[in-house]
């Protein structure tokens, strides 16, 4: 089973969002690895080496939204090799299958890929990221509080945002305040991801291609993955092989 729907509805999202952990990918002991430890994977002149555990850009929880795997291919065959999302699957081992999405799938109105308990699968579900007023109630040690809020000086209740615990706090009350603020995080997709993504494309015989693919976020109850690339002649499209490389899911 494979999800093919980014835009699935936000109330699911927003029943399933406290479940979304941070997972990354470690290889198996197993699996083969290189001295700096990605596993690695080759059939038909061509070298997949891969990374589930190497991101570190902005934003630094994206783990949390999808399940970031830098790899880096190596086409030593004799042909041209067709670099596309599509070819790039995470198959879990219940039997889930985690598709590659496009950085720009991530959008302000893209998607965040869900799972956890209460959901079937993972499902790529349409989220604002970034979006809508930062004020949030909460439950506070004080009834109210003089703070600089949104419309100036004043008192207001225990209110907090989103990112609460981090940015500049309340300068009457401090660490201590009801009130905090931060600016919005930077929206989906980040300079970071698009910068790091693996382009897509032709890989031409001698070529190599570094980048991250982003996949759809990996359900803490997989005990394992495995990633797969197909092989596809960027000419003819004729499919002509398939690396594996089986990963343990940690949470």
């Amino acid at each position: 089973m494979r999800a093919h729907a980014p835009w699935l509805a936000l109330t699911t999202l927003l029943l399933a969002a406290g479940c979304v952990t941070t997972t990354t990918l470690q290889p198996l002991p197993s699996t083969p690895t290189t001295q700096g430890g990605a596993a690695v994977a080759e059939a038909h002149g061509v070298r997949l080496v891969a990374d589930g555990d190497s991101w570190r850009g902005t934003p630094s929880d994206l783990e949390r939204i999808v399940t970031p795997v830098r790899v880096r291919i190596e086409n030593q065959g004799g042909r041209a090799l067709r670099i596309d999302y599509e070819d790039f699957v995470l198959v879990g081992s219940s039997r889930f299958e985690y598709a590659a999405l496009s950085p720009f799938e991530l959008r302000e109105e893209g998607t965040a890929a869900v799972g956890g308990s209460g959901v079937e699968g993972n499902v790529a579900l349409s989220v604002g990221v970034g979006v809508g007023s930062p004020w949030r109630w909460r439950p506070g040690p004080f009834p109210s509080a003089f703070a600089w809020g949104p419309w100036g000086p004043g008192w207001y209740g225990s209110w907090y945002d989103p990112w609460y615990g981090q940015g500049v706090y309340d300068p009457f009350w401090g660490p201590s305040s009801s009130w905090y603020w931060r600016s919005p995080p930077e929206p989906l997709p980040t300079r970071d991801m698009v910068r790091n993504a693996l382009p897509e494309g032709t890989l031409d015989t001698g070529g190599t291609l570094t980048g991250f693919l982003y996949f759809q976020n990996v359900s803490e109850r997989e005990g394992s993955v495995t990633l797969q690339a197909r092989l596809v002649d960027a000419r003819t499209g004729e499919q002509f092989g398939t690396l594996a490389i089986p990963f343990g899911v940690r949470s």
